[in-house]
């Protein structure tokens, strides 16, 4: 069969021929119009769909475990600075444990809607990301007009051209001044304020030395603040003139100045001391102490430690305690329980045995007092709890503990010694019978058992609270006796190890 051409296609290669192309010919005819163009004007025009810049929200989802509200410990980012979808946004503190919030979004941060230290509720907005968008719906008619367009300015090319060919030199004009504007924006960005980042211990050398972030030169990774930096930094302070110094002194205290008070709300690690103490506080405590010579422990431990590998942790007191009070638990089993104060909804009170023994050690970090937990106990090694205990602190000093961490504690060892201080009386946590307060080793002369000769010794006190409700006194003191003779005599616990 012949193909005969239609009226509209012969009108449009008659066109084609004389060199003219009309506005509404077919796309695939019209790269030779656009190369025509380029060609007199010294510059093309590309068109694509219209690119619709609009603003995403982030919200602060729940992170779980009943967590209402977050504290920003810092961020990652900054205004104005590009960020990818998954990329950490920033680190934030609740009252269990810190979480790192990442980016649902790529594009660009508009806006932060709170500051460092700030605290932010479950559901308030983050921040503003502009992302990349596109209006699929007009995009049909956006590429219909930008087609008109270009052959209307092709058509004004041409006359141009015949008129004189000044366009090409005003384009290469334009051209120039584009570059040397664009020569401008490449320019490098100077580091905003949120650019220098550090961990929460360097931030609290950082606030006990009143010094702030951005004043420091961050040598690590993404211009990270580290401790040498921090270090650096007062070594070149402590070399500025006197006159320096002394314009730095706070004012003398007036004798008539006026008491001010300034609201603070409470951080989420001091909202979680609130209620877990207020609830604690509902307890009935009784306290038991007494005096303990661990000059035997003190021995083993320094013989121990200098024989140790260069791969085992340095052997502290803590986890051969921790190991006595899990011996002594296994003989008394009733301090590893908790009671239950509705059973199945009776209202009738009841014990719940357990026999795992997951113990708690406070420990003193720059969020606060936190209390992570050494699971298993009782299944563990003195070396073994040795290395988790020194993972958890040094999680702890971070600000890196997981929920799991802190939470499943059976029995809690507070130890108040390392900081200062001989007695302590320890506050029950809710869901445990009893805790164990460590005080302050100290050298002191005491009798040999000669009852005559005097000889040096290291002892400590140790103090337990328990849940007297269900706990009695003379329980407590045979539970605390146990422990004092495997501390006294640390050669026992090898004995008592299954």
């Amino acid at each position: 069969m012949k193909y005969v051409p239609s009226p509209q296609a012969l009108r449009l290669l008659s066109g084609l021929a004389r060199g003219h192309t009309p506005a509404t010919a077919p796309f695939f005819f019209r790269p030779a119009t656009a190369a025509a163009s380029f060609l007199r004007t010294g510059r093309q025009h590309f068109h694509a769909t219209t690119r619709l810049e609009k603003t995403e929200t982030h919200i602060l989802s729940d992170i779980g475990e009943g967590v209402k509200e977050v504290q920003i410990i810092q961020w990652f980012v900054e205004e104005g600075a590009p960020i990818e979808e998954w990329s950490p946004l920033c680190e934030v503190q609740s009252d269990k444990a810190s979480v790192e919030i990442t980016s649902k979004y790529t594009g660009v941060i508009k806006k932060l809607h709170f500051a460092q230290d700030a605290v932010v509720q479950v559901g308030d907005p983050l921040l503003d990301i502009e992302v990349e968008g596109s209006d699929d719906a007009g995009g049909d008619q956006n590429l219909a007009q930008a087609g008109t367009a270009d052959a209307d300015e092709t058509t004004d090319h041409e006359q141009t051209a015949e008129g004189g060919g000044q366009v090409v030199e005003g384009s290469q004009e334009e051209t120039k001044g584009e570059a040397s504007s664009g020569q401008i924006v490449a320019q490098p960005k100077t580091p905003g304020k949120h650019s220098s980042l550090a961990t929460p211990s360097v931030r609290g050398l950082l606030k006990e030395h009143g010094l702030a972030i951005e004043e420091i030169t961050g040598t690590g990774k993404d211009g990270r603040v580290l401790k040498e930096d921090v270090y650096k930094h007062l070594e070149t302070s402590s070399k500025s003139s006197p006159a320096s110094v002394s314009t730095s002194t706070p004012p003398k205290p007036s004798i008539d100045g006026t008491q001010t008070e300034t609201p603070q709300r409470l951080t989420p690690v001091q909202s979680a001391m609130f209620k877990s103490m207020t609830g604690s506080l509902s307890i009935p405590h009784f306290l038991y102490s007494d005096t303990i010579d661990i000059s035997n422990l003190a021995a083993m431990r320094t013989r121990l430690n200098s024989t140790r590998r260069p791969d085992t942790p340095k052997l502290t007191y803590m986890p051969f305690i921790i190991k006595a009070v899990s011996l002594a638990l296994s003989q008394y089993p009733l301090l590893n329980a908790r009671l239950d104060l509705n059973s199945e909804g009776t209202g009738k009170p009841q014990l719940i045995m357990r026999n795992v023994h997951n113990i708690g050690v406070a420990m003193d970090t720059p969020s606060g007092l936190i209390v992570p937990v050494v699971k298993n106990v009782q299944a563990r090694s003195i070396a073994d709890i040795a290395h988790e205990v020194q993972r958890l602190a040094a999680l702890g000093q971070a600000s890196k503990l997981s929920q799991t961490d802190l939470t499943g504690g059976t029995i809690t060892v507070s130890n108040i010694g390392n900081i200062g201080g001989e007695t302590v009386a320890p506050v029950i946590v809710e869901g445990q019978l009893a805790i164990m307060g460590i005080g302050k080793i100290k050298k002191i002369p005491v009798f040999a058992e000669d009852g005559v000769t005097i000889r040096p010794a290291q002892v400590v006190s140790m103090s337990w609270s328990a849940d007297h409700r269900v706990v009695d006194g003379a329980t407590m003191a045979r539970m605390a006796t146990v422990v004092q003779r495997y501390l006294e005599e640390p050669g026992s616990m090898i004995v008592d190890l299954s």
